[in-house]
């Protein structure tokens, strides 16, 4: 697992990486434990950031209504 944060296109195109090796069949069971987790890491990544966007357009738009 890397201990820096990528963003979240980086994070996607890890994700559709991982989907390819583990649809084509090729990876050992090591692999895809590994893939597997490193998948969880970056779904979990890309929620934060996506919850963390909605969180700032919604206080913009309330800033906006109230003016």
């Amino acid at each position: 697992m890397e201990t820096t944060t990528e963003s979240y296109n980086e994070a996607i195109e890890k994700l559709r990486k991982i989907v390819s090796e583990i649809e084509s069949g090729n990876a050992d069971i090591d692999t895809l434990s590994a893939n597997v987790k490193e998948a969880e890491r970056l779904i979990t990544l890309c929620k934060k950031k996506l919850y963390k966007v909605d969180e700032d357009i919604k206080s913009i738009l309330e800033k906006l209504d109230n003016e």
